[in-house]
């Protein structure tokens, strides 16, 4: 019997594992999925909870109702992958062999790598997050009591999980503050260490007044170095006061991937970023968040190329050359506040263009332009997530980025 080990029982490691079960049979394969939590989260749903847009209860389900029964699931923590031996080694001493691994560990917020994020009793009185669900949480009574002064939406640094997610807030903000009056009393302010909101320049030249039109300053190329008081200081020294902060501390991989020697400084895994297998190891693939490919961490990555590796796995294991080439399709939602939303949808070579989505004309959804049917496409989209992605099941979009409907300016 062949032996397929998935670390991580995320978006990634639940598709893969849904996905390879109906092509991957038993007796001649068993497939294991380690997994420490016992509840699954809809991460695209943080967003929406401290606007109470969701309820808590729509954004969790447990871990083992998306998995297949015949997938074995194993709770554990894991210390270490031991390439050399083919193994996995869990911190309870539990020891996994396999013949091929998937990491699919993910990224998660680190707090403590910014000097002061987590020092002076602040986190979660004056300086929240929203990319965990215990943040979101707590940031929606942070927000119900603001009722004024500077309110600063900050990236630490990229790569970051879904990375419209901090400009999607803020602009979620700007709304939520005028529907409750308070808008005029408020000084709104995006601080990013890129060159601007948007960076590609088809995108900026649509969106670039969005920002402005709505009083929202960006303060951009702003690199933190640390925070002291009530202030984010830069490394040249530049500094921003903020009365409420909403930071995206920076991403990290798995503690694990670091000591087992397979990571990069941010604990991502390098991978061909077309076929994901890992470039040191021949046996190993890594999924998701967990990878170095250069493209968005985003849900639609994780599904899309997803699809190009069950194939590819089920020519790798056979003996064959791996004929998929994912070519970094990633599609995103982006809200945009009072109903309504944009889409962006692009590969490593594309960048995102106007036009229609999925079908020419027809759409329903416009590339670049804010509508109200993109809106409840986004929303739309958690139902799809829980039937249809994670069981594994196909949908009728390409895995690779299409030119059909879209328009180059």
């Amino acid at each position: 019997m062949r032996r397929l080990l998935v670390l991580g029982a995320g978006t990634a490691g639940t598709m893969v594992v849904n996905k390879l079960r109906h092509r991957l049979l038993a007796p001649d394969w068993q497939i294991t999925v380690v997994e420490p939590g016992d509840t699954h989260f809809y991460q695209p749903g943080y967003l929406f909870l401290p606007f109470g847009i969701y309820a808590p209860a729509q954004v969790v389900k447990p871990t083992r109702s998306l998995i297949s029964d015949t997938v074995e699931l194993i709770r554990g923590e894991v210390d270490r992958v031991d390439p050399a031996d083919n193994r996995v080694l869990l911190s309870d001493g539990r020891s996994l062999p396999y013949d091929y691994l998937v990491i699919a560990t993910g990224v998660t917020p680190r707090p403590d790598q910014t000097p002061g994020m987590l020092d002076g009793g602040r986190w979660r009185r004056s300086i929240f997050d929203f990319y965990t669900y215990d943040g979101a949480l707590a940031l929606a009574h942070a927000l119900d009591t603001f009722d004024g002064g500077r309110l600063v939406v900050h990236i630490t640094d990229m790569p970051i999980k879904c990375p419209v997610a901090p400009l999607e807030f803020t602009l979620l903000a700007d709304a939520h503050l005028r529907r409750r009056g308070l808008r005029d009393r408020v000084e709104l302010v995006y601080a990013t260490p890129l060159p601007g909101a948007f960076t590609k320049p088809i995108a900026a030249a649509r969106l670039g007044s969005m920002l402005d039109d709505r009083k929202i300053t960006v303060e951009p190329d702003f690199l933190v170095e640390r925070i002291e008081d009530k202030r984010l200081v830069s490394y040249d020294e530049r500094e921003i006061a903020f009365d409420l902060l909403v930071t995206v501390p920076l991403n990290m991989g798995a503690d694990y991937v670091a000591r087992s020697g397979l990571g990069n400084e941010l604990n991502l895994v390098p991978v061909d970023r077309h076929t994901m297998l890992a470039k040191a190891y021949d046996n190993i693939f890594a999924l998701g968040d967990a990878n170095d490919i250069p493209t968005s961490k985003a849900g639609s990555v994780a599904h899309f190329s997803v699809e190009v590796f069950a194939d590819n796995f089920v020519e790798y294991a056979a003996g064959t050359p791996m004929t998929g080439r994912f070519d970094g399709h990633a599609n995103c939602f982006v809200e945009s506040g009072d109903g309504k939303a944009l889409l962006i949808d692009f590969n490593y070579d594309t960048e995102p263009l106007p036009g229609s989505y999925p079908i020419p004309v027809a759409g329903p959804f416009r590339l670049l332009d804010e509508t109200a049917v993109n809106h409840w496409g986004k929303l739309a989209f958690r139902w799809m997530y829980w039937n249809v992605l994670l069981p594994g099941r196909p949908i009728p979009l390409p895995a690779h980025m299409s030119m059909a409907g879209k328009q180059t300016p």
